[in-house]
Parts: C-alpha cells; sequence; structure tokens
C-alpha cells in the first residue's frame, strides 16, 4: 500500500512457505483444475440467503492480489439492499435496450447469440448480493495530494480473478457483467470521483432451473493456449 514518504526498500524474509513436493503439487494443481472446471457463470439465481461473512471473505481473498507498485488500486462494494439492486437493474436495462437496438454491430450481436442474452438483467435484483468492482485511476493522500498509480487494468484484472475464484471455492456462482458507463455508481456507493465502476459480480446460489449456455462449454484445447519452450 502507498504511504507518502516511504521511498526506501526494506527486505522481509519470506513470511509463508507452501511449497510441497512435486508429486503432491501436481495432484493438488490437478484438483483445483478439475474443480475450476466446475465453475459456470450463472444468470438465475436462488433466493436462498447467503451470509454477509462469507461475502467478506471472497473479498478479503481478492485483495490479496499482487498489484503494480503494491497500490492495490481496487475497492469492492457488497450490495444487498433491494432498492440499491433494482436502481442498477433498471439502469442496466436502459443501456442494454440502447446496445441492442442499433448500439452493437451486427458482429456483435452474432458473436452474443449463443450465449443467450438480452435486455432482462433479472440477475441484478434476484442474486441476493451485487458486489461493484471498482479501478481507482489515481490515489489520494490523507492531505489531499494525488499520486499515480500503475498497471492498474492488469491489477484490478486479476484481483477480479481471484474474487471469482473464491466465490466458486465458496460454492456460490456469479456472473461478470459490465456496467457500461453507470457512471452514477461511484456517487450510489460513495465512492470518490477518481474510481470507475468496472464490473458487478451478481453473487449468491444457483437456482434449482438454473442453465448455462451448451456453448460455454466449449474451451480451447491446450495447444491452442499454451506453448512450451523446455
Amino acid at each position: 500500500m502507498y504511504r507518502k514518504g516511504e521511498v526506501s526498500y526494506q527486505p522481509l524474509a519470506l513470511p509463508d512457505r507452501v511449497q510441497k513436493p512435486d508429486e503432491q503439487a501436481l495432484a493438488d494443481a490437478e484438483a483445483f483444475r478439475d474443480y475450476m472446471k466446475k465453475r459456470h457463470s450463472v444468470r438465475q439465481y436462488s433466493a436462498r440467503p447467503v451470509p454477509q461473512a462469507i461475502i467478506t471473505a471472497c473479498i478479503e481473498a481478492a485483495c490479496t492480489a499482487p498489484s503494480g507498485a503494491n497500490h492495490q488500486p481496487w475497492h469492492f462494494v457488497a450490495i444487498a439492499d433491494p432498492a440499491m439492486k433494482a436502481r442498477i437493474r433498471e439502469a442496466a436495462e436502459e443501456e442494454e435496450r440502447a446496445f441492442y437496438s442499433g448500439g452493437a454491430g451486427d458482429e456483435w450481436l452474432a458473436a452474443l447469440e449463443p450465449i443467450g442474452t438480452g435486455v432482462d438483467k433479472p440477475h441484478l435484483t434476484e442474486a441476493p448480493w451485487l458486489i461493484v468492482v471498482f479501478a481507482q485511476r489515481f490515489g489520494v493522500t490523507e492531505d489531499g495530494a494525488r499520486y499515480k498509480n500503475y498497471y492498474v487494468p492488469e491489477s484490478v484484472g486479476i484481483a477480479t480473478g481471484l474474487l471469482i475464484t473464491a466465490i466458486h471455492l465458496a460454492g456460490l456462482v456469479c456472473l461478470e457483467h459490465t456496467p457500461n458507463p453507470m457512471k452514477f455508481l461511484p456517487e450510489m456507493c460513495g465512492r470518490p470521483p477518481e474510481e470507475k465502476a468496472v464490473m458487478i459480480l451478481p453473487v449468491g446460489y444457483p437456482a434449482d432451473g438454473a442453465t448455462v449456455p451448451a456453448v460455454a462449454k466449449r474451451k480451447k484445447p491446450r495447444d491452442q493456449v499454451m506453448t512450451v519452450f523446455g
């Protein structure tokens, strides 16, 4: 975390060592891989409540992510308030109507067709929680001075990936909704103007009749996503 006046390097002995024998490392990596294959982006949510403590733990896991110069340029706002969720859904659907009625090109709409998306966003009110991910474009010290944040999209992206993983590990599901532009979100969530909302994650348990697009199970084969120089 950035602190004004801290400009010298001070080494700290590695505080945690979690290394394993190769056999155990492989077994654990393969088990984790197989568990992550069960992660799905879900649009239908159960009314079953989720304790706030679980959401807090997931966000705390996200905040362990590495970041440019360790500035941690993110903030997560967890929303269970029905009125706030309703306002977010109303704004999202207004934007989607513009998107589907001409704002998007034919190629984009064709790419979305197999996903089954549309104007209606009931998940934004049905999910017990919405987590709004904010990116901090620059920082402000306690005395009001601005400082630069580095690799903000990359840092926030890594943290969001950890958040999604933690949500899955907790047995919950989520959906990655990108709020564009939804400029009212910082004010609604009590965030300063230097922060921009980059994603909304509805979080909860899947509904009994929840479905996912069949195409979502089609992943690129390993030889298309991995290159090894041994």
